[in-house]
């Protein structure tokens, strides 16, 4: 069902060709990486947290880990994973298909500066086995993001 929703929007765009669904999983980093013959790194994985009293989404490249004190810096919070009844609850996407199209309404998200080093990325698109390529600008553009930040690790 999420990955209807996100098909429909990115159809307001013309984009919806370009979303790719794969007879295998693409639930995990590798996963994503061997089902499209690219570089782990270049895989866009949405990162789900509670900051408070709203879930936040942060879109990291593939290789990054958080870096728990560049978070805690940042949000002025330790950071806290949703757990996976929580990601779909808060978010209405679920674990392995996490992406920054289509979520719940009061879900903010936040670009991490690991991604820039890349010309597209593939974040999911709602379902453990779907991805769209998408360009730096784009992804700004279609995640409705509130700000870049740099709260990863291991990375560059």
């Amino acid at each position: 069902m999420a990955l209807e929703k996100v098909k429909a929007y990115f159809r307001q765009w013309d984009m919806a060709d370009k979303i790719r669904e794969f007879d295998v999983s693409s639930a995990t980093v590798e996963l994503a990486a061997q089902a499209l013959g690219c570089e782990p790194k270049r895989i866009a994985k949405t990162l789900s947290f509670m900051l408070t009293e709203e879930a936040i989404l942060i879109v990291v490249a593939g290789d990054a880990k958080i870096d728990n004190r560049k978070y805690k810096a940042h949000f002025a919070k330790k950071a806290k994973m949703l757990t996976p009844a929580e990601v779909i609850a808060l978010t209405g996407h679920a674990v392995g298909g996490v992406c920054p199209f289509v979520i719940s309404d009061g879900v903010t998200v936040y670009l991490d500066e690991s991604l820039k080093r890349f010309q597209t990325v593939f974040p999911a698109c709602g379902s453990s086995n779907s991805t769209i390529e998408l360009s730096i600008e784009e992804i700004e553009k279609h995640s409705n993001y509130t700000a870049w930040v740099d709260v990863c690790k291991d990375w560059s």
